[in-house]
């Protein structure tokens, strides 16, 4: 019987990891994308112009 105690975390730990990546993979595309990738290139940018900007203070 000590291996049932033995081997119940583990796969407790799989069955919930399993649930987890199909979460993702189902949770990808879909009627949101275009929205999520529309919020990621307007960080993306917003970072760029921030980083390329010239720095006026302290000069």
């Amino acid at each position: 019987m000590d291996y049932v105690s033995a081997l119940l975390p583990p796969v407790v730990m799989a069955v919930f990891f399993i649930g987890l990546v199909v979460t993702i993979i189902k949770s990808q595309g879909g009627p949101n994308k275009a929205k999520e990738d529309a919020a990621v290139d307007a960080a993306i940018a917003g970072a760029e112009s921030a980083r390329q900007a010239p720095r006026t203070e302290g000069v």
